[in-house]
């Protein structure tokens, strides 16, 4: 944990970069006009090039991997591996991603012959990373897959671990949260307590890596719902040291996170408060 007195500064990051059009639009604006800071791109998704060409327009636009090894409820079809179809056991008949990521997480844990295929995956991700010439800013994963114990396991052991990036240890306050938030109990007290405890188990190997990480992240626990009002409450709430607030925007609807991003009341509050925007190269 930092200082008491330590300065605060925040990573304001938006997830799925690369996914669609209109997310990477609100990639680009919140960017320029708003507070957004970084980026995390789906190198397996349809609109990656375009993504691609904002990032090297946009230099100071922080770019991490954003690994995805499952879909999640309601993802589009784009959502295949880069290594291939269905023949590694990963994906589906329609060589999609498995969209329950809870059985996918359990496939994963104790299929052990899964794991060279999610060991060539994750290669074959971050090498496709590496081809489109951006400097990696992070490492985290699409759904916190990141997190789970072989994926961790696999990323430890490979050669990103020697890389100076950063890593999203995904560790929500959650009585800060609680109390700043809205959302459903049951999904706020479950994703706490998983994370919670994927946390710990990460830790310890963290530790033996290169890789850099904020003393707390927020955007867990709010479940899509980081908007206008949440940033607000939270931005006086910010604890010393360093902190990720992580979002999902779109222009498409919903578009309450792209707005919250690109509010000139959360400006002119980080600015009162004496926030600094940061990336995570700038750990």
């Amino acid at each position: 944990m930092a200082a008491p007195d330590a300065p605060r500064r925040l990573i304001v990051n938006a997830d799925d970069f690369g996914r669609t059009t209109a997310i990477n639009a609100a990639v680009r604006e919140a960017h320029r006009e708003g507070i957004l800071t970084t980026a995390s791109l789906m190198v397996n998704e349809a609109a990656v090039d375009e993504a691609v060409a904002i990032a090297h327009a946009h230099r100071r636009l922080g770019v991490g991997l954003h690994l995805s090894l499952v879909c999640g409820l309601g993802s589009p079809a784009s959502d295949r591996p880069v290594s291939g179809p269905a023949t590694h056991g990963l994906t589906d008949a329609h060589g999609r991603f498995d969209d329950n990521p809870v059985r996918a997480g359990i496939r994963y844990f104790f299929v052990r012959s899964l794991r060279a295929a999610l060991q060539d995956e994750i290669d074959r991700q971050f090498r496709r990373f590496a081809d489109t010439g951006l400097e990696l800013d992070h490492i985290n994963g699409h759904l916190n897959i990141h997190l789970h114990p072989v994926v961790f396991a696999i990323l430890a052991g490979s050669n990103p671990a020697r890389q100076r990036t950063g890593f999203r240890l995904t560790r929500d306050r959650f009585r800060l949260s609680a109390r700043l938030g809205r959302g459903n109990w049951g999904y706020r007290i479950g994703h706490a307590v998983i994370f919670g405890l994927l946390c710990a188990r990460t830790r310890p190997g963290l530790r033996r890596t290169a890789w850099r990480h904020t003393d707390t992240v927020f955007g867990l626990l709010e479940n899509a719902r980081v908007d206008e009002d949440y940033v607000l409450a939270l931005l006086p709430e910010l604890p010393p040291g360093d902190s990720e607030l992580y979002s999902h925007p779109t222009v498409a609807q919903p578009r309450h996170e792209f707005e919250a991003l690109v509010s000139a009341r959360v400006r002119r509050t980080l600015e009162t408060q004496h926030i600094a925007r940061i990336r995570y190269q700038d750990l």
